[in-house]
């Protein structure tokens, strides 16, 4: 059994990028820990959504367990730093943003949970955090740095396929919402050329699809793609990619590195 820890920024993170390894690592007999970085307090929340004295934060984190119990997630970490907001937004700047945290502080943090797991393979985010968050980047650079303190030596980045993603936006236009800026895919991911790994997790969708709607109060993110019916989930969210560290492999990668 191998141990795989993936480490997001926000409650509902988890889903786009590796909820299907997870749960195909759960599948499998591995143990999965999840580690979220932040609250989840600067989230959008429908009107009305929340109970009577309920706070986003809260119901995030009741969401995000929802969506752990559909991913076979043995394991979640909340690792409790502000939310530091969308990019250029004024909460950006608050010094216990997690943005602003000390990298060393937050990946000490991180490499206590990799220790007690005694993890095998860690995930984290592209350099660029997937589209630019500024708690994404900083989950690549924690990540990164808690990896070298507690010795996990395969760590994967996890990211979009930018060449598909352009494809996608373009055969879907109804995504982008009526009078919305079409978001600017050349910023999303990595080119497919530097991705080394390349998951198919169709045969776990259902689950994917069960750990999206959880997050009730991201609707935002994740209505659209509910709507969609089940081959048009698959191909959108059918495949999850990474770039492992290190050397590059000789053949693209069809599984994360996780012994029996």
């Amino acid at each position: 059994m191998s141990v795989l820890v993936c480490f997001h920024a926000h409650p509902d993170d988890e889903v786009f990028t590796t909820g299907g390894v997870m749960r195909m690592a759960a599948d499998a007999g591995h143990r999965v820990v999840l580690v979220t970085a932040t609250d989840g307090a600067l989230g959008e929340v429908p009107d009305g959504l929340l109970a009577e004295g309920e706070t986003l934060v809260e119901r995030r984190r009741a969401e995000l367990q929802t969506s752990a119990d559909a991913l076979g997630v043995h394991r979640v970490v909340l690792l409790g730093h502000p939310d530091s907001g969308m990019v250029g937004t004024p909460d950006n700047t608050r010094a216990d943003a997690f943005c602003n945290v000390d990298v060393e502080v937050a990946a000490a943090q991180l490499a206590q949970v990799l220790e007690q797991e005694q993890a095998d393979v860690l995930t984290v985010y592209d350099p660029h955090g997937n589209y630019g968050h500024p708690d994404h980047v900083q989950v690549h650079a924690v990540g990164v740095r808690a990896a070298e303190l507690a010795g996990v030596h395969a760590v994967y980045e996890a990211t979009t396929d930018r060449d598909q993603m352009r494809e996608l936006v373009t055969a879907n236009p109804t995504w982008v919402e009526e009078g919305a800026s079409t978001p600017d895919v050349e910023t999303f991911g990595l080119p497919a050329e530097e991705i080394t790994t390349r998951v198919d997790v169709t045969t776990v969708m259902a689950a994917k699809r069960a750990a999206m709607a959880a997050h009730a109060t991201q609707v935002g993110d994740f209505g659209p793609f509910l709507a969609m019916a089940p081959e048009q989930l698959a191909a959108a969210f059918g495949s999850e990619v990474f770039r492992r560290r290190g050397p590059r492999p000789e053949h693209l990668e069809t599984a994360l590195p996780l012994q029996p």
